[in-house]
């Protein structure tokens, strides 16, 4: 197995972040498995990796908070024993769901300093660290986007929405201002995707009420959305920067 380097993977200890985690440790990535409140989900995947073979890391920290994202990216580096040279930007909050006009604050705020402000920090100090203009050896980012960034999920999550079409421009945006620093950045937009994500936010029988919205007739998995992050961080798109491939089944 090739050993490509240290991946950091954020929001990696269920659903779809555990899914690039375990996809990209089978491809020979030394994956640092964050986490913000889930230790033993982390641990969970943790040791899925290091049965198969693989190494991984779990780690704490809330991509919201400047101190530990410097201090998740350190650890990534001591634990796994290499630079940063690739970064999951997936950590993400739905908050309520509901209408825009029944929000508060809190929520609002919460999504937003996860969601935009967690994936800049993150995305941030990537470049800080793999870009040849600060002395790097290139590198991938990518950002966990969603179909609703597109649909604006009226009635439903609105806020959530409008935080993933700012990691859309994000991805643009910064995958222009690096591309001949060696950094390629793109974004996965996965659709209705059968994760724990819909439960959690109180609508356990989503999935099925959205289905038939849904061109092929079903949610994708979380290994389906794994699939298209490989494909950004492997060779086969080495030409492909600023893209949002989308993962929704045609919705």
């Amino acid at each position: 197995m090739a050993d490509r380097g240290t991946l950091v993977v954020t929001g990696a200890s269920k659903g779809i972040g555990a899914a690039v985690a375990r996809a990209a440790a089978a491809d020979g990535w030394a994956v640092a498995v964050n986490y913000a409140g889930d230790a033993d989900g982390a641990a969970a995947v943790v040791a899925d990796i290091e049965a198969a073979g693989g190494r991984a890391a779990a780690l704490p920290g809330d991509v919201s908070v400047e101190a530990d994202v410097l201090r998740l990216f350190d650890a990534a580096e001591a634990a796994l024993g290499g630079p940063v040279a690739g970064l999951v930007n997936n950590a993400g909050v739905v908050g309520a769901h509901g209408r825009f006009d029944e929000l508060d604050a809190a929520t609002v705020q919460r999504t937003v300093d996860v969601n935009v402000v967690g994936a800049m920090l993150c995305a941030r100090e990537a470049v800080r660290r793999m870009s040849t203009r600060h002395g790097g050896k290139g590198g991938l980012i990518v950002n966990i986007s969603s179909r609703a960034a597109q649909l604006g999920s009226a009635g439903e999550w609105v806020h959530y929405a409008a935080t993933k079409a700012a990691v859309d421009t994000l991805t643009l945006g910064l995958a222009h201002e690096v591309a001949a620093e060696g950094v390629r950045v793109n974004a996965v937009a996965p659709g209705l995707i059968e994760t724990g994500l819909h439960a959690g936010a109180g609508r356990p029988n989503r999935l099925a009420e959205k289905a038939s919205s849904i061109p092929m007739g079903r949610a994708g998995t979380a290994e389906e959305v794994a699939d298209a992050v490989m494909w950004l961080l492997s060779d086969a798109s080495a030409f492909v920067t600023g893209a949002v491939v989308p993962v929704h089944g045609g919705r």
